[in-house]
C-alpha cells in the first residue's frame, strides 16, 4: 500500500474535519476527530497539521484552547472534493424520481411540485427559472371583494398557473354575476347573463383583466420564477441574525444580483457553485449558492439553484440537483413534444386596444 505524502494526511485531515464539522456543527478538536476515523493519527500529529491548515487558511479558531472551524476556503476544497466523488444518494434519488418521472401539460405546475421536493430533501431555499410556453390559456376567473372599489381576480390558467389582478370599480356590482359573465366569455357557452349597461361595465372589466394578463405574458424580460423554502433556513443558526436573512432573501428578489450567476450557470452548462466571500457584494457571509441547468433537447432553458448555510451537505446536494436536473430536462422534453407545446422568450407586441386577445381566451382558440 503507497504511503501517503504529508500534504495528502493533511488534506484526509482537513475533508475529515469539515465532514464531521458539517454534522456536528460545532468545533473540531483533535481528540474528537482522532475517534472518528483518525485512530492510526496521534493527537499530536492531528494538532500539527491543525496548525499548518490554519496558517493555510483551510481552518479557524475562535478560542485558542478550542476545536477547529472550516473557513471558506475549506468549505470549497471540500465542495470541490464531494463534486469529483459524484456519490448518489440512493433514498433521495428514489422519492425524486417517483415524483418527477412523468410527461405533463401542466409544466409550471411540475415546475413548483420539483421546486418544492428539492427544498424538502435538502432542507434549503430553491429557485427555479423557467421560460415562457405557448398555448397556456385562460380557463378561469375567479373574484374576491377587497373593499367597497376593489376586488382580487385570480387568473388560473389551462398549465396550472395563477395570476393575480386588483380591478378597481366604477360602481356597485354583483361579483357572481361577473364570475357568470367571465365564463360565458371564456368557454363561449351559452349565453351572456348580462344585458345592457350590465353586460358593457362587465365588459370593460373583462378586458382590463386579460390584456394586464397579456402584457406581463408577453414581457420580452420576463421569465417565470418558482421560489419555495424560505422557512427552512431558520432552522439553520447562521439565519437567525435579521440581517443576514434579509440580506440573503434580497438575492431572491433582485435580478440584477442574481442573473450574472446564472449567466455563468447558462455558459459553463454544469454545476457551479459559490461559498461565504464568493457572495459578499451580494450578501453576507456564511451562505452558499449552487445551481445547475436543465434543458429541453439540446437547448439550456433554465437554471435549478439551491441556497442555504455553508455548513451544508454538499455531496447530498450535488446528487439532489443532478438528478433533478436530468428528470426535468427529460420530463420538458418529452412533454413537448407529447402535447405539442411551444416555449419562448415573448417578444413584445402592439396591443389594439378593444381588440380580443389572442391565444390567451377560449374564444379566440377556435377562431
Amino acid at each position: 500500500m503507497k504511503k501517503l505524502s504529508r500534504q495528502d494526511r493533511e488534506k484526509d485531515v482537513l475533508l475529515g474535519l469539515i465532514d464531521l464539522y458539517v454534522k456536528q456543527g460545532k468545533p473540531i478538536g483533535s481528540h474528537t476527530l482522532q475517534e472518528e476515523g483518525f485512530e492510526h493519527l496521534s493527537s499530536a500529529t492531528i494538532r500539527n497539521y491543525f496548525a499548518r491548515l490554519e496558517m493555510e487558511g483551510y481552518l479557524k479558531q475562535h478560542h485558542t484552547s478550542g476545536g477547529r472551524a472550516p473557513t471558506d476556503k475549506g468549505y470549497r476544497l471540500y465542495a470541490e472534493e464531494e463534486l469529483i466523488k459524484n456519490i448518489s444518494y440512493k433514498e433521495e434519488v428514489a422519492f425524486l424520481t417517483n415524483l418527477l418521472r412523468k410527461e405533463t401539460k401542466a409544466i409550471p405546475l411540475y415546475l413548483q411540485e420539483a421546486a418544492h421536493a428539492l427544498s424538502e430533501l435538502s432542507g434549503c431555499a430553491v429557485f427555479l427559472t423557467a421560460p415562457r410556453f405557448d398555448q397556456d390559456f385562460i380557463i378561469k376567473i375567479q373574484l374576491m371583494q377587497i373593499d367597497e372599489t376593489r376586488i382580487l381576480c385570480a387568473l388560473l390558467t389551462d398549465f396550472g398557473q395563477v395570476h393575480t389582478e386588483i380591478i378597481q370599480l366604477t360602481q356597485k356590482t354583483s361579483l357572481k354575476r361577473l364570475e357568470e359573465y367571465f365564463h360565458y366569455r371564456l368557454t363561449g357557452q351559452g349565453k351572456s347573463p348580462l344585458t345592457g349597461a350590465d353586460e358593457s361595465l362587465a365588459k370593460n372589466y373583462y378586458n382590463e383583466i386579460v390584456l394586464r394578463h397579456f402584457v406581463s405574458y408577453s414581457n420580452m424580460h420576463a421569465e417565470d420564477l418558482y421560489k419555495t423554502g424560505f422557512s427552512k433556513l431558520l432552522f439553520y443558526p447562521e439565519f437567525h441574525d435579521p440581517i443576514i436573512l434579509s440580506n440573503t432573501l434580497s438575492l431572491f428578489e433582485n435580478s440584477k444580483k442574481i442573473k450574472p450567476l446564472l449567466q455563468t450557470t447558462f455558459e459553463k452548462g454544469e454545476i457551479q457553485f459559490w461559498i461565504g466571500d464568493d457572495l459578499r457584494e451580494f450578501i453576507a457571509h456564511s451562505i452558499s449558492l449552487i445551481t445547475i441547468p436543465y434543458r429541453i433537447g439540446h437547448n439550456t432553458v433554465g437554471v435549478i439553484a439551491i441556497l442555504g448555510p455553508d455548513r451544508i451537505s454538499y455531496g447530498k446536494l450535488f446528487s439532489l440537483l443532478r438528478t433533478a436536473s436530468h428528470l426535468i430536462s427529460d420530463t420538458l422534453t418529452k412533454s413537448l413534444y407529447k402535447f405539442k407545446l411551444n416555449y419562448r422568450q415573448p417578444k413584445s407586441k402592439a396591443l389594439e386596444m378593444g381588440s380580443e386577445v389572442l391565444g390567451l381566451t377560449h374564444e379566440n382558440r377556435n377562431g
